[in-house]
């Protein structure tokens, strides 16, 4: 039986298709480690540019579209992967998908900001 560019293109299709679920089962497999971890440095480095009113206004104005928000990223990743990594872009995608998540960043963001503040009023 003689091969068509059809089954070639068809061949092609199944195999991206078959990456493209495993890349998104990968992302489902992120630990509750890596998820602190990332709301930690994110929050940090929001604290350290003292950002913390803005960020806190931002986050909780868009927590509903906490889904949207996180697929946003994904359609953007391209664009930012090379400067951050596939890794970081997708995992950063899955952890601001979920609200739990965005309120957890916006507690940790005050949490440390009320941390800044008390150390200078001493």
């Amino acid at each position: 039986m003689r091969r068509t560019s059809a089954d070639d293109a068809d061949y092609i299709n199944s195999v991206c298709a078959l990456r493209v679920i495993s890349e998104q089962k990968n992302m489902a497999d992120i630990t509750e480690q890596e998820r602190d971890a990332f709301i930690e440095a994110v929050a940090q480095r929001v604290v350290q540019m003292r950002l913390e009113a803005p960020a806190i206004f931002f986050l909780e104005m868009h927590k509903p579209l906490a889904f949207v928000a996180g697929q946003a990223l994904l359609v953007t990743s391209p664009v930012l992967a090379p400067f951050f990594g596939v890794d970081k872009v997708g995992q950063a995608s899955e952890i601001m998908s979920d609200r739990e998540n965005v309120e957890r960043l916006i507690r940790r963001i005050e949490e440390l900001a009320e941390e800044v503040r008390g150390s200078k009023g001493k």
